[in-house]
This record gives C-alpha cells, sequence and structure tokens, in this order.
C-alpha cells in the first residue's frame, strides 16, 4: 500500500511539473523510482522509458488533433534516433549502477541549465541537415540510455536546427520522444529487465490525470516563476544522487 501511495504521490508531481512546464518534468522520474519506491538505477531507466512512452503519446494525442505538429519535420528527426536509442537502450543495463546514477545527475544539472536559460522563441529560418541528424541521434541515445523524454532538449533543436516556430516544436518533440523511447524499450525488451506493473501502472495513470491540472497551474502561475522552481528542484536532485553516489 505504501509502494502505492509514493507511486500516485510521484506520479502526480511529476505530471505537473511535465503540464505546467511542456517537457523536463520526467527527469524527476528516474530519481523518485530509485529513491521513493526502491528500484535500481537500471530498473528505473526502463520503467522511466514506459511512463515517458504513454505520458507522451497521451500528450501528442491532444496536440496531434489541434494540428501542432509538424510530421514532415519531425518524423525524420525521430528516425535519426532510433538506432543510437535502442543501442543505448540495450547498453544501459549491462552498464554499472554508479555510472548510470552519475550520468542521470548530469543530464539533470543540464536539464536544469537549460530552463534557466532564456527560452528562444524565433528560429534562424535555415535547416541544417547534418546538424539536424546528429542532434536527432545525441537525442535518441540520451533516451535509451538514461530513459528519460528529453523535451528539454529536442524542443531547443527543433527551433534552432530545424526552424519550427515554439509552438508546433512542442508538439513535434513529443514525437521524436514518443519514437524514440519505443525504440529503446524494444531494445530493453529482449535483456530480462523485470518490469513492476503494479507501481509504474499507478505511477503512469497519475502522471497522465497530473498532466492535466499542470496545464491549468501554469496559467496561474508565471510561466518563468514555475520553470526557475522547477530548475532549482533539479539541482537540488543532480547533487543529492552525486552526493549519494559518491560518498
Amino acid at each position: 500500500m505504501t509502494a502505492l501511495i509514493l507511486a500516485l504521490v510521484a506520479g502526480a508531481v511529476i505530471g505537473l511539473a511535465l503540464g505546467g512546464l511542456g517537457g523536463g518534468g520526467s527527469v524527476l522520474a528516474v530519481p523518485a523510482l530509485i529513491y521513493l519506491l526502491g528500484f535500481t538505477p537500471a530498473e528505473a531507466t526502463t520503467a522511466s522509458l514506459v511512463i515517458v512512452t504513454l505520458t507522451s503519446v497521451t500528450a501528442l494525442v491532444g496536440h496531434a488533433r489541434e494540428s501542432n505538429i509538424s510530421w514532415r519535420t519531425g518524423l525524420p528527426f525521430a528516425a535519426a534516433g532510433i538506432v543510437p536509442a535502442m543501442i543505448a537502450g540495450a547498453a544501459a543495463g549491462h552498464l554499472p549502477q554508479t555510472l548510470l546514477t552519475v550520468a542521470f545527475a548530469v543530464i539533470a544539472a543540464l536539464a536544469a541549465l537549460r530552463m534557466l536559460r532564456p527560452t528562444r522563441t524565433q528560429s534562424s529560418g535555415e535547416v541544417h541537415a547534418g546538424k539536424a541528424g546528429a542532434a536527432g541521434a545525441g537525442l535518441g541515445a540520451v533516451t535509451g540510455f538514461l530513459g528519460v523524454g528529453g523535451g528539454f532538449l529536442a524542443v531547443p533543436a527543433l527551433v534552432s536546427v530545424l526552424s519550427l516556430p515554439m509552438r508546433r516544436a512542442v508538439g513535434t518533440s513529443l514525437l521524436v520522444i514518443t519514437v524514440n523511447s519505443l525504440a529503446a524499450l524494444g531494445a530493453r525488451a529482449g535483456t530480462g529487465m523485470r518490469l513492476d506493473w503494479p507501481v509504474i501502472a499507478p505511477f503512469t495513470a497519475a502522471a497522465i490525470l497530473g498532466a492535466w491540472d499542470g496545464k491549468r497551474l501554469s496559467k496561474k502561475i508565471k510561466g518563468n516563476t514555475l520553470q526557475r522552481l522547477f530548475a532549482y528542484v533539479l539541482f537540488a536532485v543532480a547533487a543529492f544522487m552525486l552526493v549519494d553516489v559518491l560518498t
């Protein structure tokens, strides 16, 4: 019962962050699964992929109804990340737990830094095919390796490299995240990694429901205030994880 309550609370908080910020909230899923629910780093990154995939698909449907997705641009970008996501996803289960934890802490700190930087709302007007492929591959590798959606990386890349306006970049990033997460999950399916569905299912359901409330919350609180607050939380989580694994 305690695990169920913790899963519901953690999922709701992460959903609120996802709904309120439009991305980045899933970074909290892995530390929540490790420190609150007793998952190993490898198990947590796999479970996080399930949570990220299902929440992203739910949000993707809403953006698709609003014609807020650039399918022609997003699909090639996502395709560039499929192989890296599969390779990284398969490799993650065989790496030392300490290495996974340190790598995740670094990504959490980078996500916090990205949130504290001013958001670029206009593109350069040029599309760089080589940069787009490299960015898509890099995002796929991060998703497969650490089990995070990577919206905090995908949106800036779609704006600056693929010249998408901000609103369509947010919707398109969900397409990219969904494809990469599915590829990474496919690679991990053959590793024998256990999935604790009695924990993952309520966690995911709470995250999806929390995301709807997060959208309403974002209308009441200034976006910059919410984003900066979440960035500081991420910094604290990253520091805690590093201290825990290195002491």
